[in-house]
């Protein structure tokens, strides 16, 4: 069912730039306050293809720049397009917030469109308007697909694992290796072997992948091939619009690591123990003294859930010293802990609609640690830890048509952009 085709990639040219020097961080993940960093990091960053360097200018852009600076690049040598179709195998080595030594590998294709309704590339969470609308802007002034969709895909036995792998012991297959500020390392490498982009295709084309982040990059494709498609008067499954730029990995594989996004209450103020109690009826509350630090405290949190991961549980912080687990004592079943803790902690502890959480009230913080800070640095009220939900949940929900909750769970690490682009232009 899923339409994967290697491509010839436009890539940085290893021998003239520094890979981790010029890859960056997904557009979406990027504070306000880092963009210059980026913009000064290297001449040829790739933070050009993503962002303008002041957020106040993203209104009016229409980064007509972008298609003049991927001309100059590939003039001067600094990006190169590879002569023949590839698949791109990009590993991930990286540590685990537990200290587990991890390591991802998944790969670039050329992924063909589908809508939602055909049950081929699934959604696991609804889209904003806005960041649609501003990446729309992007890819109309780039005629190329400058960052990927992250997709995953149901590979118990891990079968594509030998036939990725191989893309590293090949004679020519290695592109370059980097290292981001998290401390991830990559490496990159061509899949061309006949028999191997074969029995990938073949694989693929078996089974649906779930969208694990891009779903604004997505469906700003899917938008962007409605209107080429008006525009020409005709629908052709062969043009470059008609397919994205994606990376797809193994959900099942050793090194995937799926994290919670746990939640930081803005618009509310902590409930006493009775305010807790009326809220939470058919809980049960324990309370754990929490001193030290952010660090400390998050870590306490995040232990503490690890032994209730069968039912219903999350931790509240106020920042004041004391941390109390929640739990239920029926098991969880195929209940999701984030859409409990939307409907009935939320909503009926805090009184926080839908609307609120879209509008601001509720943050979702990058870290446990990050919200154990904001609860004590007065960013936010009162921190809610989760545990992470597993890959079953994800297919399960997304096989029934459903979507979760917003920022439900944290694909871990992020695809950066800067590895490859796919230019719609045929190569020569």
């Amino acid at each position: 069912m899923t339409v994967v085709r290697p491509f010839s990639a436009l890539h940085y040219d290893t021998d003239r730039v520094d890979l981790s020097r010029v890859i960056v961080p997904p557009y979406d993940v990027i504070a306000p306050d880092e963009r210059s960093s980026f913009f000064d990091r290297d001449p040829h960053n790739a933070i050009r293809f993503e962002l303008t360097r002041n957020v106040a200018d993203e209104a009016e852009t229409d980064y007509s720049e972008i298609a003049e600076t991927l001309k100059a690049w590939q003039g001067s040598g600094i990006l190169t397009r590879d002569p023949e179709p590839a698949y791109y195998v990009l590993k991930q080595r990286f540590t685990a917030p537990g200290g587990q030594a991890l390591e991802r590998t998944g790969f670039f294709c050329e992924l063909g469109l589908e809508e939602y309704d055909r049950r081929v590339v699934l959604p696991h969470e609804r889209t904003l308007s806005g960041p649609k609308a501003d990446r729309l802007k992007l890819l109309k002034a780039a005629r190329a697909n400058l960052s990927s969709v992250f997709l995953l895909y149901e590979d118990r036995e891990n079968a594509m694992a030998s036939a990725l792998e191989a893309a590293f012991g090949a004679a020519d297959g290695l592109i370059g290796r980097a290292r981001d500020d998290a401390g991830v390392d990559y490496e990159l490498a061509r899949l061309t072997d006949p028999e191997a982009v074969r029995g990938l295709s073949a694989f693929m084309a078996d089974r649906s992948c779930v969208i694990a982040d891009g779903h604004h990059r997505y469906e700003t494709a899917l938008e962007y091939r409605r209107q080429q498609r008006e525009a020409a008067g005709a629908a052709d499954d062969s043009a470059p619009f008609d397919s994205t730029l994606a990376y797809l990995a193994n959900a099942y594989a050793p090194g995937s690591l799926l994290l919670p996004i746990h939640r930081v209450i803005r618009g509310a103020a902590a409930p006493d123990a009775a305010g807790w109690a009326r809220g939470l009826p058919g809980w049960k509350c324990r309370t754990l003294a929490a001193s030290g630090d952010a660090a400390a405290v998050s870590a306490l949190a995040i232990e503490t859930l690890a032994k209730e991961s069968d039912r219903a549980a999350f931790v509240a912080d106020a920042g004041d010293g004391e941390l109390h687990l929640f739990t239920r004592d029926e098991p969880l079943g195929d209940g999701l802990v984030v859409r409990i803790l939307e409907e009935e902690v939320i909503g009926s502890v805090f009184g926080l609609s839908s609307e609120d959480i879209r509008g601001g009230a509720v943050g979702f913080p990058k870290s446990a640690e990050r919200a154990a800070r904001d609860a004590r640095e007065g960013a936010g009220g009162v921190a809610l830890y989760l545990n992470p939900l597993s890959p079953d949940d994800v297919f399960r929900v997304t096989g029934a048509g459903e979507v979760m909750p917003q920022k439900s769970t944290f694909f871990y690490p992020k695809i950066p952009t800067g590895m490859v682009f796919r230019l719609h232009e045929k190569s020569e």
